[in-house]
C-alpha cells in the first residue's frame, strides 16, 4: 500500500494547485449560506419576518418587520448602509430596539433582495422606494434612522413624507459636504472610493474596515480565505449597480438649497469617524437650526453602529421615546 502510495503521489501533487480553487469556491459557498441562514435565524429569534413587496412591475422591496405590531409601541425604520445588506448591519442592533419598537427594516435597492428595472441610481428613488413599501405594509406614522448612505436616504423620506416621519435620526452621513470639503477628503483618501466601498480582495477589504473602526481591527485575526467569504457574500452581488449607486453620489454637487427638515433630527456621530468626519456633524447641525440636536460617541469610528451598538441603541431609544438616555437603558 506505501509503495503504491509513493508511485501515485508525484503524479497527484502538481494537480492539488489547481484543485485547490475549486475546493475553496465550494466551501465559501457553503459558508456564505451557513452565515446568511444563521442571521435570517437571528432575526426570526427577535420576533422578525422578512417580505418581499412588488411596488409596480419594476422595483421590489425586502423588508424584515415585526411579526406582531403593537399598538403601544412607535414604528421605527432603519435604512442600513453601503456595507453589506441590513441584517449585517443592525444584527447588534434588532434585539435591544425590537423590545420597544415596531421595526421596519428594508434593504435598500441592490442590497439583500430588493432590486428594480428602472435607472434611477438616485437616494431619491431609493427614498421613494422605502416609503412607498411601507405604504403597502399598512405603517402609518414612523421614526426613520439612517446610517451613512441610509442617513440620505432617511434625509429624503423625511421630506418627501413629511406628514408621515414623526422623528429622524441621522448617523455619520455626509449629506452636507461642500463641493471644495468632498474632493480634498478623497484626495486624503488616496484610492479608488469605487474599490474602497465595494472590495474585491481581502487586503482592500482590511482596508476599508481599518478606515470605518476606530477602537478595533475585527478583522485582525480572520484569515483571507474568510475575508473572501465575506466579500463574495456583501460585495459581489449587482456589483454594476452598486457602483453606479457610488458613481450618483459623487457626480452629485453640494446642495446650497439643501431643505431644512420640518422633523425633530438627532445626529449621531463617532468622533474618530475618518470617512465623514466630525466637522460634517457640526456643518449639518448649523444646516438644521434649532430642531436638530448632535450627540458625539467618543472613541469611535465611522461604523458606530457596529463598534458602539449599545449607546447607539440608547440614544435612538432615549430620542424616538422621549425620555432620559438614562433612562433608555433600562429597558
Amino acid at each position: 500500500m506505501d509503495s503504491l502510495l509513493m508511485q501515485i503521489l508525484p503524479f497527484s501533487l502538481p494537480a492539488i494547485p489547481a484543485v485547490l480553487p475549486y475546493i475553496s469556491s465550494g466551501l465559501s459557498k457553503i459558508m456564505a449560506t451557513l452565515l446568511e441562514k444563521a442571521l435570517s435565524q437571528y432575526f426570526r429569534f427577535c420576533d422578525m419576518s422578512p417580505c418581499t413587496i412588488d411596488l409596480d412591475g419594476h422595483t421590489t422591496m425586502h423588508f424584515w418587520t415585526t411579526n406582531h405590531q403593537q399598538f403601544d409601541k412607535p414604528n421605527l425604520v432603519l435604512v442600513h448602509g453601503y456595507g453589506g445588506h441590513s441584517r449585517w448591519q443592525f444584527f447588534r442592533m434588532v434585539r435591544p430596539l425590537s423590545r420597544s419598537f415596531n421595526l421596519y427594516i428594508p434593504d435598500l435597492v441592490f442590497f439583500g433582495k430588493s432590486n428594480t428595472h428602472r435607472s434611477d441610481r438616485s437616494d431619491v428613488f431609493q427614498a421613494r422606494s422605502v416609503g412607498e413599501g411601507l405604504k403597502r405594509l399598512g405603517v402609518g406614522i414612523f421614526s426613520v434612522v439612517g446610517i451613512s448612505y441610509g442617513g440620505w436616504v432617511a434625509y429624503r423620506m423625511a421630506e418627501m413624507y413629511r406628514e408621515e416621519v414623526e422623528k429622524v435620526v441621522i448617523v455619520s452621513c455626509g449629506i452636507c459636504y461642500e463641493e471644495h470639503q468632498k474632493i480634498e477628503h478623497l484626495r486624503k483618501l488616496g484610492r479608488n472610493p469605487m474599490d474602497v466601498l465595494l472590495p474585491q480582495t481581502p487586503d482592500e477589504l482590511r482596508f476599508l474596515i481599518n478606515l470605518g473602526f476606530y477602537n478595533c481591527d475585527p478583522l485582525k485575526w480572520v484569515p483571507d480565505f474568510f475575508l473572501g467569504v465575506l466579500i463574495n457574500n456583501m460585495c459581489k452581488g449587482r456589483r454594476k449597480e452598486k457602483l453606479e449607486l457610488i458613481e450618483h453620489l459623487l457626480a452629485k454637487k453640494s446642495e446650497p438649497n439643501l431643505s431644512i427638515l420640518f422633523q425633530e433630527t438627532l445626529l449621531i456621530w463617532g468622533d474618530q469617524d475618518n470617512i465623514f468626519p466630525l466637522f460634517l456633524a457640526h456643518q449639518l447641525q448649523r444646516h438644521l437650526g434649532p430642531k436638530s440636536k448632535l450627540e458625539i460617541i467618543k472613541d469611535t469610528g465611522h461604523a458606530v453602529n457596529m463598534e458602539s451598538p449599545g449607546p447607539l441603541k440608547d440614544l435612538i431609544k432615549s430620542f424616538v421615546l422621549g425620555c432620559s438616555k438614562y433612562d433608555a437603558c433600562i429597558n
